[in-house]
């Protein structure tokens, strides 16, 4: 079985793989799995036509949506779960703090040479023990985000597709949406997500509260977004926006109150190496006809 991965050292971490597994760093017509890593991203459509015995696709992404529309009929594809938890799980608490104790105003002030106080402040910063987080999306990534931020004793919350223990569908938005001080979105792009924070949602959110998204930028109504943030009913900190990248001249770069990171809450040092171990775990599944996780589209045949 022929599997395409980059020649990089870091194929190492996808070691053991099963007897009769060939790495191949150029495309192939035997090619059966793709490790889709970051060295083989630059075209993908064109990959796909030169991979016809193609069976099987492993992403490095949590969000597969813009490669939803390029796998070929019958191609198995698999986003990578539990790759990105930790990175993007620490931006959220990262950004909830820097937002609650005014980390960009004091920053902006330093820049400045200007030594401000507290007393000085419209709004004195905030720790977060009691605080309300309402998580949407809540999957893997949202279980890192709570079990991160319980130490620092905020009530999580989650909404997702299907209800669970302490878990609500979107129909429970209207009545968690006014008693949540933080609202985490980690929503995927899908059909039903577009745009699902609008007007409405950010209206029934309590004035003052926070929005991240580190889901994706196309579950936000950007114009909403900035006429709410503009008018100081809410907060926010993006490190997804809608459009991507943000054009130099957006207004939301100037727009009060919010910390924009340019999609960068799963990269860290360590990542692409998580996703070779992933991938490498994915093959000895696939090798041994076993479950495969992840599974975002297709059927598997072997």
């Amino acid at each position: 079985m022929k599997v395409l991965a980059p020649d990089s050292p870091l194929r190492a971490e996808m070691e053991p793989l099963p007897q009769g597994v060939e790495l191949v760093s150029e495309p192939a017509p035997e090619v059966e799995v793709l490790v889709l890593a970051p060295g083989l991203m630059q075209d993908v459509a064109a990959l796909f036509k030169l991979l016809p015995g193609l069976k099987f696709v492993q992403a490095f992404s949590a969000g597969v949506d813009r490669l939803l529309p390029l796998i070929p009929p019958g191609v198995v594809l698999c986003n990578a779960v539990g790759v990105h938890d930790t990175p993007v799980a620490e931006w959220v608490v990262a950004a909830i703090l820097a937002m609650e104790r005014r980390l960009p105003e004091l920053l902006d002030a330093q820049k400045r040479g200007q030594w401000i106080r507290e007393e000085s402040w419209t709004r004195p910063g905030a720790d977060l023990e009691g605080k309300n987080v309402l998580v949407l999306g809540y999957g893997g990534i949202g279980r890192a985000v709570a079990s991160r931020l319980a130490p620092f004793g905020v009530i999580v919350s989650g909404i997702a597709r299907h209800a669970r223990e302490g878990v609500e569908t979107p129909e429970a938005l209207p009545m968690r949406l006014p008693d949540a001080d933080i609202v985490v979105n980690l929503l995927p792009s899908t059909p039903e997500t577009q745009k699902l924070v609008n007007k409405d949602f950010l209206a029934q959110m309590k004035a003052g509260a926070l929005f991240l998204n580190a889901g994706r930028g196309t579950t936000v109504d950007t114009d909403a977004l900035l006429e709410s943030l503009q008018s100081g009913h809410i907060r926010a900190a993006l490190d997804v926006t809608d459009p991507e990248p943000l054009p130099s001249d957006h207004p939301l770069w100037h727009a009060p109150n919010v910390l924009i990171t340019p999609h960068i809450a799963g990269t860290v040092d360590r990542w692409e190496a998580r996703g070779y171990r992933f991938a490498g775990e994915q093959i000895r599944r696939y090798a041994a006809v076993e479950p495969l996780v992840g599974v975002q589209m297709g059927n598997v045949d072997q």
